[in-house]
């Protein structure tokens, strides 16, 4: 197994358009409101380059295959409201030790890799949500993905 790269990461709060998805496979479901809204508003031209967070909400469970993600795009200030679903919220900032992946096939393995980390670490796991960040494209194919994994932490 190779050693992880873990970095240490202040990430500021931020504006974000929200999406979410229920069900066997809710990341697509978000991913599709939240593209689909970004596309219809133009939030995906100009010089803003939005950046794009995950989680998921509710998490799976034993007694269920259906599970939430929730997917977040930051935006301007320029954007008052949602519509079609999607919400507008502050994204609290904080910080964070992060692992950085590529091949969404990967993302289980790297988050248990990430936590073995953090209690071999002089860290302690923080309140706050922890986050998956994708760095590239959205239409890029799905093993392709590169992925920064963001867990919070107390110093």
């Amino acid at each position: 197994m190779n050693q992880l790269e873990v970095r240490l990461i202040q990430l500021e709060p931020a504006r974000v358009a929200v999406a979410h998805g229920f069900g066997k496979n809710p990341e697509e479901i978000a991913w599709e409101k939240l593209l689909t809204w970004a596309r219809a508003n133009g939030q995906l031209d100009g010089p803003y380059h939005p950046r794009f967070f995950g989680f998921n909400n509710p998490g799976p469970s034993p007694a269920s295959v259906e599970y939430g993600y929730e997917q977040w795009m930051t935006i301007g200030s320029d954007v008052q409201t949602g519509s079609d679903g999607i919400e507008i919220k502050e994204m609290p900032g904080g910080l964070f030790v992060v692992a950085r992946f590529k091949g969404l096939d990967a993302i289980s393995r790297m988050w248990q890799e990430l936590m073995v980390w953090v209690e071999a670490s002089d860290y302690e796991t923080a309140p706050g949500q922890c986050l998956e960040e994708l760095l590239s494209s959205p239409d890029a194919p799905m093993e392709e993905h590169v992925f920064d994994l963001y867990e919070p932490i107390r110093a």
